[in-house]
């Protein structure tokens, strides 16, 4: 259970840092994000960005 969260922890990281430049290539805008405002804050749910990429890598992950 411990490498389980360790492992999302590290993940949630990498994905944080890679967002601004994920932004640049059109990630982030797709229809099914959805941005959120509350009080002065943006809340971002990206979950058509998050299927696009989960099908990538496992594409990836099954070619290597």
């Amino acid at each position: 259970m411990l490498k389980w969260l360790l492992t999302l922890i590290v993940a949630l990281a990498v994905i944080a840092l890679c967002t601004p430049w994920l932004r640049q290539y059109g990630l982030g805008r797709l229809p099914g994000d959805i941005t959120l405002r509350r009080k002065g804050r943006d809340y971002y749910l990206p979950i058509t960005t998050t299927i696009l990429l989960s099908l990538a890598l496992t594409l990836l992950g099954r070619l290597i």
